[in-house]
């Protein structure tokens, strides 16, 4: 027959600050996952020459888009981009599609033109939106913003638009 030795203090101790550190680890893993990045402090300017600053998009839900006329994936879910846009733009949703800095201005301009696009264009000709938004290189690549600012999804090529829709049909709901 065995007899159980109590535990000593210092063992106790130990068990309570492995413990204590555990649930600090699963807390912090917590808190670092569930966090929502916010967008930076940018001004964005308009192919007309208007600005507009990620405060004046608070309280909408955004979609930025950033492509070039260059890069076919693009140029292939643009419909899909202005569909979207059209469907949900009476109920909310605002549009910023950044033209990348290695995009000639004129084909820009040009595409804009001749495909009609019903949203905020605007050009990166320095970079610096795509080094804002986490250095930006791949294209298309689109966020969702809420409303209070936060990116809640990223999509690094084509989205699923339908998924995409619900999402923005949830957001704008909010």
């Amino acid at each position: 027959m065995q007899t159980s030795v109590p535990a000593s203090p210092k063992r106790r101790w130990l068990k309570l600050a492995a413990l204590l550190i555990v649930a600090v680890l699963v807390v912090v893993g917590y808190l670092s996952v569930s966090q929502k990045e916010t967008i930076p402090d940018v001004t964005f300017v308009n192919l007309q020459g208007k600005k507009i600053t990620t405060q004046d998009l608070r309280g909408k839900v955004v979609m930025i888009n950033f492509w070039a006329t260059s890069c076919t994936t693009c140029v292939k879910e643009m419909p899909e981009m202005i569909e979207t846009f059209k469907k949900y733009h009476a109920q909310g949703l605002e549009f910023v599609a950044v033209a990348m800095a290695y995009d000639p201005p004129n084909y820009v301009l040009n595409f804009v033109e001749t495909r009609k696009l019903p949203f905020t264009v605007v050009l990166d000709t320095q970079g610096g939106l795509a080094k804002s938004f986490g250095d930006i290189q791949l294209t298309p690549t689109t966020l969702v913003i809420d409303k209070d600012g936060h990116i809640i999804k990223k999509y690094v090529g084509e989205p699923d638009f339908p998924a995409l829709h619900q999402l923005l049909k949830k957001e704008l709901a909010a």
